[in-house]
């Protein structure tokens, strides 16, 4: 039982059996994200004339529309979110966009090096169909945990190896085909579009079995109806509570602007300056974007037991704000090996892997340190009526962060890789100062809401 709500029994590896259907339902829906964000850019630089015709965009404005489709994709959650705690409930939100966003993935499969104006409908489509499903389905797996519950960190980190193995697999299945003359850009988008129809398949199907009540009614309703049937006015509490979303959003963006040069910049770098020569075979560019959510996957359980074992001093073990400075000085670490691969490009013509790869190991931990632990931070502050809507305020960092990453992007062209990937090693350990200074503060403005139970603590591993 979740604060009120009926959950079935039953339990894997000391978690609710709900976690791992919400689990598969995101890694799905995250295939279908990152396999098409692994081609986007790539498949709008290829020469329309090419043996794998593209559209044929220059680096710039292939950037450009990856900033702008990215950001809006966390934009719109904000929306999805306010639908979801008014009118429609999280699971039935989850379901429509599920559907929605492969929608999308079809329509970029038929129109890519075809027709330009149904490509951007269908990106437009993606746009809209997430909006309904990402904030909503991250709101769920919080509410399958009490309040005070030890485990929703580590929770948290098992549904993001959902997300991460399902962006692990997008790359080596949508670039394998996507990049390949012999079956085209768009058998990669269509991929991605078939992992989108089975992610809503599995939630249609299996979600009153193992969710129960999770989801199904609307947030705003579920808080009125405990509040007596009034619309109760924030308490002091929980306005200080928004006021920790609200300063970190600051520190998180610059985060996820940071770590967006992933699909953009570092993609591009892949591409042309590095040399992926493994003996006869050639490593394709977009397989590098399975690093991240490998090193996800195999160090999420680490870190979820990391931070469950850290709560065992009843106070919460280590706050959020300093998560999150570590999470900001381990990807400003990430940069300076990237420092270190256009130093080798300069000097033998194209850079070893072996810097690529060390970045993503590095930007992953620091991901760990912020994603998943900012999350269930949301699940924790966030008032029940505003449940959705501030998990979409979350990712709204996202939206402004992705706009600022395409124009990093784009700005390396003129200032060179190395100035921004310096720049932004630096920049992120200046910010982590900063954070580090508040952090008290914040940890005040929370009143305990990380506070666990004793009881909790020792009964529960993840």
């Amino acid at each position: 039982m979740s604060d009120g709500l009926n959950i079935p029994n039953g339990e894997i590896l000391g978690h609710p059996k709900g976690l791992y259907l919400l689990f598969a339902t995101e890694m799905w829906e995250r295939f279908s994200y990152y396999g098409m964000r692994a081609l986007l850019v790539l498949s709008m630089v290829a020469a329309a004339n090419s043996a794998n015709p593209g559209f044929g965009w220059d680096n710039s404005a292939a950037l450009t529309l990856y900033a702008w489709y990215t950001g809006f994709s966390y934009f719109t959650p904000l929306v999805g979110g306010w639908l979801a705690d008014n009118f429609l409930g999280q699971r039935k939100a989850v379901v429509i966009g599920g559907i929605i966003m492969a929608i999308g993935q079809f329509i970029l499969s038929m129109s890519v090096a075809k027709d330009l104006n149904l490509f951007y409908a269908g990106l437009v489509v993606l746009i809209c169909g997430n909006g309904l499903f990402k904030a909503n389905i991250s709101t769920m797996v919080g509410d399958l945990y009490p309040k005070g519950d030890a485990r929703r960190d580590g929770a948290f980190s098992i549904f993001y190896m959902g997300v991460n193995l399902g962006a692990f697999l997008a790359p080596l299945v949508c670039s394998t085909l996507g990049e390949n003359p012999n079956y085209g850009w768009r058998y990669g988008y269509m991929a991605a579009g078939c992992g989108m129809t089975l992610s809503a398949i599995i939630q249609i199907i299996f979600s009153r079995r193992f969710l129960g009540d999770v989801g199904v009614q609307p947030s705003a309703h579920r808080a009125k109806a405990e509040s007596g049937g009034v619309n109760a006015p924030l308490t002091t509490e929980e306005r200080d509570r928004l006021k920790v979303i609200f300063m970190l959003f600051v520190f998180v963006m610059l985060f996820w602007a940071s770590f967006e040069q992933a699909g953009g910049l570092m993609n591009l770098y892949a591409s042309e300056k590095t040399n992926r020569m493994l003996g006869s075979f050639e490593v394709p560019a977009g397989w590098f974007q399975s690093m991240n959510p490998l090193f996800i996957v195999l160090l999420a359980p680490l870190f979820g037991m990391f931070w469950v074992r850290l709560s065992k001093n009843g106070k919460g073990g280590m706050p959020t704000p300093i998560k999150m400075v570590l999470g900001l000085l381990l990807t400003g670490a990430g940069f300076l090996f990237m420092v270190a691969a256009v130093f080798d490009q300069q000097a033998h013509g194209k850079a070893s892997m072996i810097w690529l790869t060390l970045a993503y190991l590095f930007h992953t931990m620091g991901e760990l340190c912020i994603s998943p632990v900012g999350l269930s931070m949301v699940t924790k502050l966030a008032p029940m009526r505003l449940a959705s809507v501030m998990m979409g305020v979350w990712f709204l960092i996202n939206f402004f962060a992705n706009l600022l990453a395409g124009y990093i992007g784009v700005f390396a062209e003129k200032a060179g890789e190395l100035t921004v990937f310096a720049g932004l090693a630096i920049v992120l350990g200046l910010f982590a100062l900063v954070l580090w200074i508040l952090a008290g503060k914040l940890v005040y403005w929370m009143h305990g809401a990380e506070n666990t139970s004793p009881q909790e603590e020792v009964s529960h591993e993840p």
